[in-house]
């Protein structure tokens, strides 16, 4: 069975981020075909074109595309702020979709998981993050993961207590890693 390097990547700033919680649980339900990382965005400057042009890029920068290109495929998972995804989340993709043609998106699979304390889990953010990605060129898993009533799921500790979502999100990552190995570049 062929291993896959999978980041995960949560969409929110905040320590105690529920979009973190669920990335966490996410790579403890994994199977054994995807070794799984969480990779955190909040040190990525905004980006700025006219940096491009610079030398040297932000390292930063240099350093993120650097990490994606390692990776064999994607979990995006997003809290929603206003009806769309968290500002950090979308800088992420744009860092990594630069210079233009040159992105590192280009042809991984990848899926996204929205959570939300309200009860349609994300949806207007877990829309908005398909259409960004289908932009830069990310093959996205048709299956849409919305996470309603989120800050029921875990403890204070940010584990995940639920077991109807333990299975749920256990399936999920089968249906992944099956989703992964069909769609490689």
């Amino acid at each position: 069975m062929t291993n896959f390097r999978v980041a995960v990547i949560p969409g929110s700033l905040r320590r105690n981020a529920f979009s973190k919680m669920t990335a966490k649980a996410l790579t403890e339900l994994a199977p054994e075909s995807c070794r799984v990382e969480v990779l955190p965005i909040g040190d990525l400057p905004l980006y700025n074109e006219d940096l491009e042009t610079v030398q040297p890029i932000p390292k930063a920068w240099s350093d993120y595309r650097e990490l994606i290109r390692g990776f064999d495929a994607f979990i995006f998972v997003t809290p929603e702020y206003n009806r769309s995804v968290p500002a950090a989340l979308k800088n992420a993709v744009d860092v990594a979709s630069r210079p233009y043609g040159k992105g590192v998106w280009m042809n991984k699979p990848a899926a996204v998981v929205s959570v939300s304390p309200g009860a349609i889990g994300g949806f207007g953010a877990n829309q908005d993050l398909r259409k960004i990605l289908a932009c830069v060129g990310v093959s996205v898993m048709p299956k849409e993961i919305y996470i309603g009533s989120v800050h029921e799921l875990f403890n204070r500790e940010g584990a995940l207590t639920n077991d109807k979502t333990r299975e749920f999100l256990s399936r999920f990552m089968e249906q992944y890693a099956d989703w992964v190995r069909r769609n490689q570049a």
